[in-house]
């Protein structure tokens, strides 16, 4: 892989983990500020659901707009990204406690804001925003690996849209996927690509925004769950993350 490629993907992968952005190579503008949710029963119905139907749950799949827990191919509860507090919540009663990351105010300039990522196992990360992003979205969703262990001590399989999981080789993907669904950060002899597997979080209609806010979203590519791949493999995936997006810090 050359110096080019590397570093293109650890710029996007520190951004990750910031609740930043990256795309064509540079770091995109953070969407909100990331920050410690308070977890607290009884703020969604799917905070209720039993402890014993979650330990059932052996795969969890990242959806464009939200986090899907199943036993087989049932679905036992479902999460939306625009509510973080029972997002966090449902993943700490499945797989423990998290580790967290916190970045002070002022640290890391404007592509780095104040606030706490949790991590799962090193295989599950979600940055909490203080306030929702424009598209709707309360929190960033990275998934870094196929699997994960939970509390209980069972593997949890993670996957994406259509069973995409870290590790997968998406190469019929990536060439049957139109240029508006993918970017390559590679060169000729190491390719590494960020690929849109389903769209989502277009910004909501809202007659009382600022009249220049379509235009100021301009650039902003297109929204959604997408894989980031060294070659043709996946190393991560991550919701939300625009492809083709101008913007930088």
């Amino acid at each position: 892989m050359t110096l080019r490629t590397v570093l293109a993907l650890s710029a996007a992968l520190l951004a990750f983990s910031a609740g930043s952005v990256a795309v064509d190579g540079t770091i995109g503008p953070a969407v909100a500020t990331a920050a410690a949710a308070e977890v607290s029963s009884g703020h969604d119905d799917t905070a209720h659901v039993s402890n014993a139907k979650l330990k059932r749950v052996d795969s969890i799949e990242l959806d464009a707009e939200s986090l899907v827990f199943r036993r087989g191919s049932k679905t036992v509860v479902e999460t939306s990204m625009r509510d973080a507090v029972t997002t966090v919540s449902l993943l700490n009663r499945l797989l423990g406690t998290p580790s967290r990351t916190q970045t002070a105010e002022g640290d890391g300039g404007a592509c780095f804001p104040a606030g706490t990522t949790y991590t799962w196992g090193g295989a599950v990360r979600v940055a909490a925003l203080a306030t929702a992003a424009k598209a709707g979205n309360a929190v960033e969703i990275r998934i870094l690996r196929d699997a994960v262990r939970s509390r209980s001590g069972s593997d949890v399989e993670l996957t994406g849209p259509d069973g995409v999981q870290v590790g997968d080789d998406i190469h019929d993907a990536i060439t049957d996927a139109p240029k508006a669904d993918k970017v390559s950060y590679g060169s000729d002899d190491a390719k590494a690509w960020q690929l849109l597997l389903a769209e989502g979080w277009a910004p909501e209609a809202d007659d009382e925004r600022d009249p220049d806010a379509a235009a100021d979203e301009a650039g902003h590519g297109t929204n959604g769950v997408s894989a980031l791949t060294d070659d043709t493999t996946v190393t991560v995936l991550g919701s939300p993350m625009p492809v083709h997006a101008q913007r930088s810090c």
